[in-house]
This record gives C-alpha cells, structure tokens and sequence, in this order.
C-alpha cells in the first residue's frame, strides 16, 4: 500500500508519499509521471490539502443493502447518484461552517471515495481496476432538510454542495481491496456508524464501470460510494467528526454552528 497526499509548505503545493510522519517529496503528476525527488519532509511541518483537484464528485444514493432495508426501499437496477460542486471540497482538519443561508439539519455521512487514476470512457467492469487510482475516506455533509423542501424537485446538489461540504482525505491508499474495508464514523468521541463495505449494491469496479457509460471520469474524479446505517445530526455548537477506514486513515473535521 502506498499513501499519495497533497500539501501546503512554505507557501508553496507539494505531493508525495506518506510513511509514518514523514512525507517523501514527488515531482511530476501524480496521476502520471512522476518521481521522488530525494526530500522529506515532516508531516508536523505541512498543511495537508485534500489529497487530488477532482473535476467532479460523484455520491451515491441507496448503494448498500442494509440501508435499503431500514428504509424499505427498493434495491436499484443502476446506480443512482448526484455530483457535488467541486467548489465544496475542504481539507483534512478543516472546520466547516453551519451555511449561513440554513437553519436546518446538518447531517454526517461516512464513505468510501474512490479515485479515478486515467481518463475513463465506457470502460468495461473486467478493465475497472486499471482505472482506479485508490481509495479515501469521506464526509459527504448534507443540509437534510433541503432535499425534500420543494415538494416538486429533489434538491440534492443544493443539500451537498454548500461550501466546505466536502472533505476528503488524509491520503489517497493505494494498492488497497475495497471489499475489505470498513467505514467507521465517530461524532464526538462516540460512534454512529460502523459498517463493511463488502455490503455494497454495487462494487467499486461495477460503480466505475456503469457511471463511465454515462460520462467520461477525469483522473483526480472521485466517487463516493454512499453510505450505510447511522448517519445522524450534528446538533452540538462544535462537532468533531473522523471518518475511519483502517488502511486508509483518519478524515477529521469539526462542524460548527
């Protein structure tokens, strides 16, 4: 496994490999050519950015079986989803703000992402794995009370992509089976969701596959594979919430009223 992140330090973006707390220096692109440059740096010395510049995010609704279960809803003959605005997109360790335009629940969820390494056209589910660059963690933040608010129009964008919304993040693991992961998400030290993704509707390889029929992934795109059973409301004046998928790391955040 390798852990890719992106970095601020001495006012300048880096890339490179993560081992232990030490970031070894890459050039290049991290989605093509690219080489280790000899430097290392201390990861007490950086500020982690979000670990790739997505042109899109993609988030899944209904993709695990218990949670179609709890809520009675139909197990889908497609994937089913939604893109986040890019302009949502946060870094590890950030606070995120209450919108100031909404009053309502704010909701965590945590999920798998998974990155796109090379540009994806109507790729085939056996060809999928060479597509994929790796895996991360997620916190797809939802203002709830948004999606159902006009009786005549589902706003699920708007509820995902207030600003700050999208975190992702520490690393990038690559090298990593999907199937045999676990999302874990803790609100204030206690927690809330705890489920395998070996339960998902649709694979990572057949998520890949399918959405690449409909339109063509960038590398850096990231699709979050939606989530299971616990999400919950963030009612506390300021929550902390880490997102943990052993082998991948620890996405923290803190959402503020």
């Amino acid at each position: 496994m390798t852990h890719w992140v992106r970095y601020q330090h001495a006012g300048a973006a880096g890339f490179g490999t993560l081992e232990s707390d030490t970031i070894t220096v890459h050039s290049g692109d991290m989605f093509g050519a690219n080489q280790s440059t000899g430097e290392r740096i201390a990861l007490a010395e950086v500020e982690l950015l979000a670990p790739c510049e997505p042109s899109k995010m993609i988030a899944l609704w209904n993709n695990f079986h218990a949670l179609a279960a709890k809520l009675n809803s139909p197990v889908p003959a497609d994937p089913l989803y939604l893109l986040k605005a890019p302009s949502c997109i946060t870094t590890p360790g950030a606070t995120v703000p209450r919108p100031a335009s909404y009053d309502g629940k704010v909701v965590y969820e945590g999920e798998l992402g998974i990155v796109i390494g090379k540009t994806a056209t109507a790729v085939s589910e056996e060809e999928a794995d060479g597509f994929i660059f790796g895996y991360t963690c997620v916190n797809d933040i939802t203002a709830a009370d948004i999606i159902n608010k006009d009786a005549t129009f589902a706003q699920w964008v708007r509820a995902k992509s207030f600003d700050s919304f999208g975190p992702f993040g520490p690393a990038i693991v690559t090298g990593i089976d999907p199937a045999s992961l676990v999302v874990r998400t803790v609100l204030n030290g206690a927690e809330r969701q705890r489920y395998p993704i070996s339960d998902m509707v649709f694979s990572a390889r057949q998520l890949v596959s399918r959405i690449s029929h409909d339109m063509t992934l960038n590398p850096g795109d990231v699709i979050c594979c939606g989530t299971s059973i616990g999400v919950g409301t963030m009612k506390d004046p300021s929550n902390s919430v880490d997102i943990v998928i052993e082998g991948i790391g620890t996405l923290s955040n803190t959402f503020v009223q």
